[in-house]
């Protein structure tokens, strides 16, 4: 977080339009990129969801020892 500052910083005294640019379209491509981030975490979820069901029948015949395994 800190060298983020000192690189924006930095940036604001070579080239301060493009620093100023920077601080006000940062939010606007965040938001603009939210939604995107929430479908990835859907379909990551999905997907785990989907091995757990696949992977439960192997994991039952394995027994209850190889559960407490790390």
């Amino acid at each position: 977080m800190f060298g983020k500052l000192i690189l924006w910083c930095i940036l604001l005294v070579l080239c301060w339009p493009a620093a100023l640019l920077a601080l006000v379209l940062y939010p606007l491509v965040w938001i603009l990129l939210l939604p995107f981030r929430i479908i990835g975490i859907t379909v990551h979820a999905a997907l785990d969801l989907f091995r757990a069901v696949i992977t439960l029948p192997a994991r039952i015949l394995q027994g209850p020892r190889a559960w407490s395994r790390p």
